[in-house]
């Protein structure tokens, strides 16, 4: 199917001058789609006219079309590209009649291609009917060029269009060697199920790009089951990668109504619709300010798809992680093959941003709680073409098999790679074939090896608990400190006069000094009734708090009932793992250094984290500093020698 690619790209190589490289795909991939689309309909052609003509209510005769030539689309015109090259002068107009005479389920493709602008730019540069001789030639009748091959040859152009520029590369086309990985590590679990005979299957892409994950996850279970059904579903933000996505639904014989134009996390065109299996990749580090209204009211409502919590609003990962699982087909627990599983791939973000308490932590929580984490495989760094950061493919299943139930498998295959001959983008590495069969063997064996750990939900948990010390304050009298105190907010309230006799009382202190609080409070106060006047509570405090300074050798204050007041100066936090327990990490790592010290469980917060570089950190020895010494030595002498022959 290069072949037929290759001849196509060539078609869009004459456009040079009249199109960018990176633009080929606009004027060239309307009449890939258009000439598959009437090579569809033509075996039925006349038929389908005749039913057509009958001016049947939409719904109806698409309900007619499906049943009996298995068709999901139409035109309401003659026209056909072979037809229009009759009629040369009028071939821009009658060919944007043509389009126009679709369904309205395909006709948007040609709208959010623009295309009517691409006929009239062809047209104006001589150059509309060359093409269009080109297309009408190429036989892409289903017989001839199978639903499968069509798919590849889509695969094959939107490839070459997406790299044909480095500012576009990978903005919307996921590699295909890491959707195979994450494709073929969702499929796994279900590898028995998938062969058996008159298997039906549903996947859903929520952030669909050109179709490649669902293309790829397709010819998956059709590669085990050529008698599998399938139903692809998907939604795309993109108009473009969305047309890209629908054309690629219908040359591979797909129902087209189910991709769908849309922001997904503002709103669900596939609401209440669950599926077999999800796969994604969403924007990495994206914004949802665009949906905050909507996602914010969907989480206060709670039922929603965002209950479990919301993160940063400049990071919209982990809402999709959130949606995947909401798209899941519900597990009853007495059927064996019921459920849905994703696959998802993200940043390292997810893993870790947020501290306890925070949305992202409590969306950890809610899917390590929950179970519904199945696994996380970390990837090779430089696999995609417009980043070189770490990235994360997470495997959601919400009914695990038993021997995977509470337990959540972490992967390490950032060596797992193998080194491309030229470099497309940020892209310099692949996952082969036989990379991919090692990791999947990985995820199969499910066994703790130096690349694969099996850990529980407490390797993950920790609570987050408050650390107080006493508040000791030691009260020095001084002209610094004085003109402290007379500066606060709460005595600058007061009048002048009474400013005026506060000073006096203060400066017939000076030079004392007091280490209880008490002590001194009833001493000031007393000093500012000499002075001619008395002051509220809260100036006391005001004046004490910019007076006091901590001093360990001071006396603990108490409040009114006795109770010792915390330095917030002084205040801290301390992580204690699950697999820990606070009395015990208190006592051993806190009460040795602080001996006064106490928790303040009413601030306990419970957090998850997923250190991922932490749990599969082998150290590295330092090399011996004989050998680094000889090493310095050689090139010392390396350089004294250099020298030495320029000299002469």
């Amino acid at each position: 199917m290069s072949v037929l690619g290759n001849f196509i790209w060539g078609i869009a190589d004459q456009l040079r001058g009249v199109y960018k490289p990176a633009q080929y795909g606009t004027a060239t991939l309307p009449f890939l789609i258009l000439r598959r689309m009437e090579c569809v309909l033509d075996e039925h052609r006349d038929e389908i006219d005749a039913l057509v003509a009958k001016h049947l209510n939409d719904d109806v005769l698409a309900a007619m079309l499906r049943k009996k030539f298995d068709v999901h689309f139409w035109n309401r015109t003659d026209y056909t590209l072979k037809k229009l090259l009759g009629d040369p002068e009028n071939l821009a107009d009658n060919l944007i009649d043509y389009t126009a005479g679709f369904s309205a389920n395909v006709r948007d493709i040609f709208e959010r291609f623009e295309f009517s602008k691409t006929i009239g730019r062809l047209d104006e540069h001589d150059r509309l009917l060359l093409v269009t001789q080109a297309f009408a030639g190429i036989d892409l009748h289903p017989t001839a060029v199978s639903n499968a091959d069509m798919g590849e040859v889509f695969e094959h152009l939107i490839f070459k269009f997406s790299t044909a520029s480095n500012e576009t590369a990978g903005e919307h086309f996921t590699p295909r060697d890491a959707i195979r990985l994450l494709v073929d590590l969702v499929l796994n679990a279900d590898d028995d199920l998938l062969a058996s005979p008159g298997v039906v299957r549903s996947i859903y892409d929520p952030t669909a790009g050109t179709g490649g994950m669902l293309s790829v996850a397709e010819d998956a279970i059709l590669t085990m089951n050529p008698d599998a059904s399938i139903t692809l579903a998907g939604q795309e933000l993109n108009p473009e990668s969305y047309a890209i996505c629908k054309s690629d639904m219908i040359g591979k014989g797909q129902a087209v109504d189910a991709i769908r134009l849309g922001d997904t996390l503002r709103d669900d065109r596939h609401a209440g619709t669950t599926y077999d299996y999800c796969l994604s990749n969403p924007p990495y580090g994206g914004d949802w300010k665009a949906a905050e209204p909507v996602v914010r009211k969907e989480h206060q409502a709670k039922g929603g798809r965002f209950d479990a919590g919301l993160p940063r609003i400049s990071d919209g990962q982990m809402l999709f992680l959130q949606h995947l699982v909401s798209k899941m087909r519900p597990a009853t627990a007495s059927v064996s093959n019921s459920g849905g599983r994703a696959g998802i791939v993200l940043n390292g973000s997810p893993l870790f941003t947020g501290g306890a308490g925070s949305g992202e932590s409590e969306i950890r929580r809610w899917l390590i709680e929950s179970d519904l984490i199945d696994a996380i495989v970390a990837l090779p760094t430089s696999m995609f073409y417009n980043t070189d950061i770490a990235t994360y493919m997470w495997i959601l299943d919400n009914h695990k098999p038993k021997e995977r139930r509470g337990k959540i498998q972490l992967i390490d295959a950032t060596n797992r790679w193998t080194k491309l001959r030229k470099k497309l983008g940020s892209k310099n590495r692949e996952i082969s074939d036989t990379d991919r069969d090692l990791i999947v063997k990985l995820y199969d064996e499910f066994t703790d090896t130096d690349e694969s750990k099996i850990l529980e939900p407490a390797d993950f948990g920790y609570w987050e608990i408050t650390v107080e010390q006493p508040l000791r304050l030691r009260f020095d009298i001084t002209p610094d400190t004085i003109n402290a105190a007379l500066a606060t907010k709460s005595v600058q309230k007061l009048g002048v006069d009474e400013q005026t006799k506060v000073r006096a009382g203060l400066e017939s202190l000076t030079g004392q000094s007091w280490s209880n609080r008490d002590e001194f409070t009833k001493q000031l106060r007393l000093a500012i009734k000499h002075a001619g006047t008395t002051v509220a509570t809260p100036v006391v405090k005001a004046i004490w708090q910019a007076i006091g300074e901590h001093d360990d050798t001071a006396d603990i204050c108490k409040d009114t009932k006795g109770n010792i007041e915390p330095n917030t100066d002084l205040r801290d936090t301390e992580l204690v793992p699950f697999r820990d327990t606070i009395d015990d990490y208190f006592t051993r790592e806190v009460t040795p250094h602080v001996p006064d010290a106490w928790i303040d469980h009413t601030k306990t917060k419970i957090g998850y984290e997923i250190p991922f570089t932490r749990l599969f950190y082998k150290y590295v020895p330092p090399r011996p500093l004989e050998e680094i010494d000889a090493e310095l030595n050689v090139l010392a002498k390396e350089i004294i020698d250099i020298l030495q022959a320029v000299e002469g």
